[in-house]
């Protein structure tokens, strides 16, 4: 995201978060304010936004997925498959690193303060690698590492209404690596507002995805119609572009259909000036743009243990995945890929997902090609720990969609690798026959999920 783009999280069932994450420069951040990117893989918890999911701990998993298979050939029935999975979590769980990534502020944050706020420490092991850059500029902040290598923060103070990236590295005794990624922002002055928008300038996106505007300060209703007037986005393609509003804090857009293939779509901010609440007014001015790569729509069914990959109208792979288990069913609907991490964190207690011991159920520091598919923490990954024998035959998931995969994702003739190198943050992941819900619109950039009347109807012109 870059200054002005914004995303608001639905909240969903306690059951689907993924323990943390790592992301790469691809990723495109729409977490939630929470903490720093935890995810869990989640089925669902609270079947409302998926905001407080998103938000994980700044550890160097990305979200919302747990481990997706079971070490056997489980069936999809009640306890049988609920053992399965306990099996396959403990075994993801003596792989894992025993150091831990914790950054603050909270992944989403718009509103961290410009001296102090920033921390990054690791327990049950040592940072390797901590690096601070500004999402504009590309200028790295500097900072000081403490004599123990437990500890890093800013040597300096942070520009306000200015969002930055951190990426953390550590290692425990045993040389197992951990990794965290969060994006957040510092506030803007009191009297002026700043939107953070996804995606980024100059991107090369889905057809799916849309342009989302995350507001620093709340923006009032009454002040609404003007904000969403001096915001503009144009495509190629001629389509009719509306803006629908899903809090004070979050305006997406998009047309009634998916963009076509080729097209270049332009958001230009004339928010400079504009009163976006009771003395408090923007100060942005400028434009920037997207292009829309070859159409991509995978059609996840969860009957068949199928994912069917359409490419510009014409099938190139049907891939056997393991979808949610019956207590953790995967989402309805169409969800669309929001960020990309070659490698993430999933904790099953950033989700609800707990032992006795309040410890998550998993947590899998190195959950390989994990994909965003809601804010709550859905993802489409890479599993290593599953039985080959799962994919295609039974769902065993938290809630995630998994793809089978080998420790570390070097492995480039993987399903999950393939998958990953061929997809695009924006292009569409469509799961049918789930027992679940329907994903809600604003769990993740997910408006699709609502028909043209229902997004006209949160416009405010």
């Amino acid at each position: 995201m870059t200054p002005t783009a914004g995303n608001a999280p639905e909240k969903r069932p306690a059951r689907r978060f993924t323990p943390g994450r790592r992301r790469t420069a691809a990723a495109v951040a729409v977490l939630a304010a929470g903490a720093v990117a935890l995810t869990a893989c989640g089925g669902h918890g609270d079947g409302g936004s998926s905001k407080a999911a998103a938000a994980v701990t700044s550890s160097p998993t990305p979200s919302s997925t747990s481990p997706s298979a079971s070490s056997s050939p489980a069936t999809d029935s009640g306890g049988a498959h609920t053992d399965t999975q306990a099996r396959e979590d403990a075994k993801a769980a003596k792989q894992a690193s025993a150091a831990k990534i914790t950054i603050t502020p909270k992944a989403g944050s718009t509103r961290a303060a410009t001296h102090g706020a920033v921390k990054v420490s690791v327990s049950g092991g040592t940072l390797t690698s901590v690096t601070m850059t500004s999402k504009a500029t590309g200028h790295k902040v500097r900072g000081a590492l403490s004599a123990d290598r437990t500890t890093w923060k800013p040597a300096v103070n942070l520009a306000r209404g200015t969002q930055y990236t951190i990426a953390a590295l550590a290692k425990d005794a045993g040389g197992r690596v951990a990794a965290a990624h969060t994006t957040f922002a510092t506030s803007s002055a009191t009297s002026t507002f700043v939107g953070y928008f996804t995606p980024e300038d100059g991107s090369t996106v889905g057809v799916g995805m849309p342009v989302s505007i995350n507001f620093d300060k709340a923006i009032s209703h009454a002040d609404r119609a003007k904000v969403q007037r001096s915001i503009d986005v144009r495509s190629s393609s001629g389509q009719q572009v509306v803006g629908h509003w899903f809090s004070s804090t979050r305006l997406d857009l998009r047309p009634q259909t998916y963009w076509p293939a080729g097209s270049h779509v332009s958001l230009t901010l004339s928010l400079r000036g504009v009163e976006g609440a009771p003395g408090v007014y923007g100060v942005q001015s400028k434009t920037v743009g997207f292009d829309v790569g070859r159409s991509q729509v995978s059609t996840v069914d969860t009957r068949t243990h199928m994912m069917t990959v359409v490419r510009d109208g014409q099938v190139i792979r049907t891939v056997p995945i393991s979808a949610g288990s019956a207590e953790h069913e995967t989402y309805n609907g169409q969800m669309v890929i929001s960020e990309k991490d070659q490698t993430t964190r999933m904790n099953g207690a950033t989700v609800g997902l707990t032992d006795s011991d309040g410890k998550g159920e998993y947590d899998i520091p190195d959950v390989p090609h994990a994909m965003r598919l809601s804010s709550s923490g859905t993802f489409i990954h890479g599993n290593y720990w599953g039985d080959k024998s799962v994919f295609g035959t039974a769902n065993t998931s938290h809630g995630c969609i998994g793809l089978s995969d080998v420790k570390g994702g070097k492995d480039a003739t993987t399903d999950a690798a393939w998958f990953y190198d061929n997809s695009l943050v924006g292009d569409v992941v469509v799961a049918k026959n789930p027992a679940d819900r329907t994903i809600q619109p604003d769990n993740g950039l997910n408006g699709w999920n609502l028909t043209w009347s229902q997004w006209l109807a949160g416009s405010a012109l």
